[in-house]
């Protein structure tokens, strides 16, 4: 005999996404009014060693605010390795959970992360994993990861040879965007980390994609009105669809806020992370839309629109890494599609573009069409450095 029942289990959990400057200051109240107490909580911060050594006050200035709050105290400032040295292994989140053992964290403290998107993986997989999960409240310190991987609600690191093998869906207690963390960053890295919110206008939001359009010479230059706006109108879009969008721990095949991200990934991985995470997202965003216009999907009016946007603002088309081949002669970056699929299971669902700011799920790539794509790429490049030399 077989009998039970399947019950559904209400999930009414909030996703606080804050943005302001200066947070850690005295005169800056966005913390006591965000953080909830019962009258004594612990907190833990961890913060990426590079951005500790950039704001040699910052340490202090975290200590005193803790203090500042009523019932709060603070059990440690910890400062670890970033970057994606941060996720190759168990090392960082090893560091992490024997800090918060010693520090005699519980369920009702909270654990501070302030450091780039690679950090918060790494930190958020302790966050997630200790006493089954503890408050975290993430700082995201760059572009990238305020308007896109900070406000999300992944934790992992790469294993297996695979990026985000071992990880957790956790939604954080709290994101804060501070956008003075920004104003550390070089140039160069500040305008990369703008290609996510390219991307999620692209596929969410037409208007926001005109915008960007409109201020690529702003944009490009790292103007603060232009960069903060673009990072609060991505971070919002990126935070709305985890919470509306009806899959927030993609249970399902598709997964629209990785558009690019299948050969994105796969370079990281063949060029040994030579490529930030953000020049492979514009590698693969370029290539995924090309290889829409070749389809018929996307108008080349429209295709051409995003390659001036994207070479407007200085991002790169293609890379080497898309000529490493196996001993058969194939080109490993196929590779990519078959892990794509793998890291969710099921079928094979790529989200492509049918329009500026509209995406569809297609379930086969052609892959005569992809290498036509990869060979045009390669010439457009070569003309572009041609140009500017």
């Amino acid at each position: 005999m077989i009998t039970g029942e399947d019950f559904t289990i209400q999930m009414n959990i909030p996703h606080r996404v804050r943005f302001s400057r200066g947070v850690f200051l005295p005169e800056n109240a966005l913390l006591e009014t965000l953080l909830e107490s019962n009258g004594s909580a612990k907190v833990v911060c961890f913060i990426e060693e590079a951005v500790a050594k950039a704001l040699p006050e910052l340490e202090c200035q975290i200590a005193n605010k803790v203090e500042q709050l009523s019932g709060y105290e603070c059990r440690g400032l910890v400062r670890l390795q970033g970057a994606e040295v941060a996720k190759a292994d168990l090392t960082v989140v090893q560091s992490a959970w024997d800090a918060l053992e010693q520090a005699g964290i519980d369920r009702h403290s909270y654990i501070f992360g302030i450091g780039g998107g690679a950090f918060l993986d790494a930190i958020g997989l302790a966050a997630a994993t200790a006493h089954r999960g503890v408050r975290f409240v993430r700082f995201p310190t760059t572009t990238l990861s305020q308007d896109d991987s900070g406000v999300g609600v992944k934790n992992g690191i790469n294993a297996y040879g695979k990026k985000n093998f071992i990880g957790t869906f956790s939604v954080p207690f709290a994101v804060v965007n501070d956008f003075s963390f920004l104003e550390t960053q070089p140039e160069v890295v500040k305008r990369t980390g703008l290609i996510e919110a390219i991307k999620v206008a692209l596929v969410k939001d037409t208007p926001f994609f005109e915008w960007i359009e409109d201020n690529v010479p702003a944009l490009s230059k790292c103007k603060a009105f232009a960069l903060e706006e673009a990072v609060e109108r991505s971070a919002l879009l990126h935070a709305d669809h985890i919470a509306r969008g009806g899959d927030p721990f993609e249970n399902g095949n598709s997964r629209p806020l990785d558009y690019g991200h299948w050969a994105a990934h796969k370079l990281e991985q063949l060029t040994h992370f030579r490529l930030s995470h953000a020049e492979a997202v514009s590698v693969g965003l370029a290539l995924d839309t090309l290889y829409a216009v070749k389809k018929t999907w996307l108008t080349k009016g429209e295709g051409e629109r995003v390659f001036k946007v994207l070479e407007g603002m200085g991002f790169q088309v293609w890379d080497e890494g898309f000529d490493l081949r196996n001993d058969e002669g194939q080109r490993l970056l196929f590779e990519g599609l078959e892990e794509f699929r793998e890291h969710l299971g099921g079928e094979l669902t790529i989200l492509m573009l049918c329009s500026l700011g509209e995406g569809m799920d297609v379930h086969e790539i052609d892959l005569g069409v992809m290498e036509e794509c990869i060979e045009e790429l390669h010439r457009r490049s070569l003309a572009v450095q041609n140009s500017l030399s």
